[in-house]
């Protein structure tokens, strides 16, 4: 199987804009011949917490229904960062397109404290299935918590993939956490994070993908768009930069 991560600069609060954006990556991951592909946290929206309750939304938006027909008509599966109404208040969401499935919401479980003034904790679930391999996910502090880790692990993947908003001064320890997670566990991990200004600060890129030993196989840049497809039977690695 093909996992394409990419590495995007969101436009704060332009889903429609991201949305444009996200749609040319996914078709030049089909063109590879990707069946999974993962953008950053909250990537149609930016990271910015406090707009995050004016652009929240649901699965059902229409403004989603393109990526749902590039879903069906490729035969990828898609996730997207998103904000997210439920009951409670805002979750942060990675949003699922499988082809010709219902959307699936995989909401971040574990807040770091800044980001409890703005989002609830939301319902995650232990792994995706594509194709024949279990992919286990994480949403950016999610990677710090072992907790998670251990619950994501019991269903025994085949990879871990996060999608994070790293900044500068945090990306050195999530690259340590994800190499050693990487060799513990003897699987290949996947890290896709954002560029550009959000939040007060400056987004750290550096989209990465370590082989099963814990070892770096590809690294993006700091500054620039740009995706690294995975194939998980050769180990082959295919960056591509715009």
């Amino acid at each position: 199987m093909k996992i394409g991560i990419v590495q995007t600069r969101p436009i704060i609060g332009d889903i429609q804009g991201n949305i444009a954006n996200h749609k040319q990556w996914i078709e030049w991951a089909a063109a590879d011949e990707a069946e999974l592909i993962i953008f950053p946290e909250l990537s149609l929206t930016g990271y910015e917490p406090t707009v995050a309750k004016v652009l929240a939304t649901d699965q059902d938006d229409p403004r989603f229904d393109d990526l749902q027909a590039l879903s069906d008509a490729n035969g990828i599966t898609i996730g997207v960062g998103v904000p997210t109404n439920n009951k409670q208040g805002i979750c942060i969401t990675m949003l699922l397109f499988q082809p010709h499935k219902a959307r699936r919401v995989y909401s971040k479980g574990y807040l770091h404290p800044d980001e409890e003034a703005f989002f609830v904790p939301g319902q995650s679930f232990p792994h995706l299935q594509v194709e024949q391999t279990h992919v286990a996910l994480a949403i950016c502090y999610e990677i710090s918590v072992p907790e998670h880790l251990e619950s994501a692990l019991k269903s025994g993947p085949g990879m871990y993939v996060a999608n994070v908003a790293k900044f500068v001064n945090g990306i050195g320890k999530a690259i340590e956490r994800l190499s050693k997670v990487a060799a513990d566990c003897a699987i290949p991990v996947l890290m896709s994070n954002c560029v550009g200004f959000a939040d007060g600060g400056q987004c750290a890129g550096k989209t990465s993908a370590w082989n099963k030993r814990g070892a770096l196989i590809g690294q993006l840049n700091d500054s620039d768009e740009g995706m690294l497809i995975f194939d998980t039977e050769t180990q082959a690695l295919i960056e591509r930069v715009r």
